[in-house]
């Protein structure tokens, strides 16, 4: 299936059994939730989507499972963080065997590359796939940035077209599209930076709260995206407090908490990682909570899709 790097493009999470187990019933949920919103595309195996403590067999049933419950009607796209070229070669070619329609990639992991190196390492990725690749650039958390005359460069590879734009440098976008047009799509990875990067010029958003919340992520995009700013900021001032809770190293627990209140989630994480406990528990329970009380109304933002700046 064709991908289209526009629109909202949730980082899902992975659902776990109290075994430990992959919960497949709950994923489905989330999933099904996620396509009656009116996303754009489903990324797996993400920071969000645990994804450093799947195996591989794990992510085989992730992508069939999705690409099942879808059925055509969006793209499913993995991300690939590997530790080696040859790792990241042989992760895109299972991601085009187990139905991946894209992916999403990361520079080499636990290495801090240097720009020759890491230029290489996409172009080898990309040189093995004809699947379309989005390069993560998010020097914040990982290290490397992936800057303009890098792209430059790497965009002789045709099936590399998006970045995720991660740095938090808000002026980056219109950078890119400076310097690229359409040659690079845009999408934003901070969702404390959803709307105002949209506004800048960005052709979609890779979200995290939109896990518990899809339908106010999509409308927020839409609206915007259809000149009705006030109606988007309106819904966006009001998710800012839960947007935030993305942006923490308890990012996973936060978002699994707040699908537990929109009943398309439960709490379940992976260890190392664990449920959060006392203030800090109480504290984001309150964010999701007054989050929940007076959560929006929202407008028709479905009919929205069908306007022609979709199809420009």
């Amino acid at each position: 299936m064709q991908v289209q790097w526009k629109g909202v493009m949730p980082a899902v999470t992975t659902k776990f059994t109290e075994a430990d187990t992959l919960d497949l019933k709950m994923f489905e949920v989330n999933i099904n939730a996620q396509v009656q919103a009116g996303v754009s595309g489903i990324i797996l195996g993400g920071t969000l989507g645990e994804a450093s403590t799947l195996s591989d067999d794990e992510k085989r049933i992730l992508i069939e499972t999705t690409v099942g419950i879808v059925d055509g009607k969006i793209p499913v796209i993995i991300n690939i963080a590997e530790q080696s070229t040859k790792g990241a070669i042989m992760a895109a070619n299972n991601a085009l065997k187990y139905g991946a329609s894209g992916l999403m990639m990361l520079p080499p992991m636990r290495y801090k590359a240097n720009d020759f190196e890491t230029v290489t390492y996409f172009k080898a990725i990309a040189q093995s796939t004809d699947l379309p690749i989005m390069i993560y650039n998010n020097p914040v958390d990982y290290g490397i940035e992936v800057t303009l005359d890098m792209f430059e460069e790497m965009l002789q590879c045709n099936n590399i077209q998006a970045v995720k734009e991660s740095t938090r440098d808000i002026s980056n976008i219109t950078r890119i599209k400076n310097r690229f047009g359409d040659r690079l799509k845009v999408l934003t990875g901070v969702d404390t930076l959803g709307l105002e990067s949209i506004l800048m010029g960005a052709d979609g958003w890779v979200a995290g709260l939109v896990c518990a919340f899809p339908q106010e992520t999509v409308a927020i995009y839409e609206l915007a995206k259809a000149g009705r700013t006030a109606e988007a900021l309106e819904i966006y001032r009001w998710f800012l407090p839960l947007l935030e809770l993305d942006i923490s190293p308890q990012l996973v627990q936060n978002i699994k908490l707040a699908e537990v209140a929109t009943g398309i989630g439960t709490e379940n994480v992976r260890a190392p990682r664990l449920a959060l406990q006392g203030d800090e528990r109480q504290r984001v329970l309150k964010i999701i909570e007054e989050g929940m009380r007076t959560r929006p109304s929202l407008p028709d933002y479905k009919a929205l899709k069908k306007s022609t700046y979709h199809t420009a």
